[in-house]
Order: C-alpha cells, then sequence, then structure tokens
C-alpha cells in the first residue's frame, strides 16, 4: 500500500518588505568627543549643513543617539566603520 502525495501549502510571507527596508546608523553618546568635533565629523562624512549637525548633534547629547543615516546595509556599514575611524560610537540596525 502506498500513500497519496499530501500537498502542504507553506506560510506566506513577505519577504521583499523585509528586504527593501533600510538601514539606519545611530550614533550614541559618549563621554570622550566635544560637541563641536562630533559636529565637523557629522558635516564631514555627510554633507550636513552646520544647522543640521548640530541638531543632530543635540540630539545625540540630550537623547543619547541620534539617526545619522539610512539606506542599503553595505552603505550602512560604510557609515558605521568611518564614525568608528572619527572615534564615534556608532551601530547600525534595519529600521
Amino acid at each position: 500500500m502506498s500513500a497519496a502525495p499530501v500537498e502542504v501549502k507553506l506560510p506566506e510571507t513577505d519577504d521583499d518588505s523585509v528586504a527593501d527596508r533600510p538601514w539606519i546608523v545611530i550614533v550614541w553618546n559618549d563621554p570622550i568627543n566635544l560637541m563641536s568635533y562630533v559636529v565637523l565629523v557629522f558635516q564631514k562624512l555627510f554633507g550636513y549643513s552646520r544647522e543640521k549637525a548640530t541638531e543632530l548633534m543635540l540630539d545625540v547629547h540630550h537623547k543619547g543617539r541620534a539617526v545619522v543615516s539610512s539606506g542599503t546595509r553595505e552603505k550602512a556599514e560604510l557609515d558605521v566603520f568611518r564614525l568608528h575611524e572619527h572615534g564615534l560610537w556608532a551601530t547600525m540596525r534595519q529600521d
């Protein structure tokens, strides 16, 4: 006696929407770097105006962190690496 084949329906997932979610780069507050230095790094690495860089630095200072960039995983990895090279604490995660 042989068993009839059984069709198994796999649960539907929305993998495309997960893959399309951008990665964000977060800079964390630290007791080492001067606020003016952080502003300069944001301007240099991301091309932010002095006002935008200052706003992000103040978020880092008062809130403990700020999202400074977003994009593909590869871009986020590069941004984190560059921030680390400048002595800032940074991480990345999928938004």
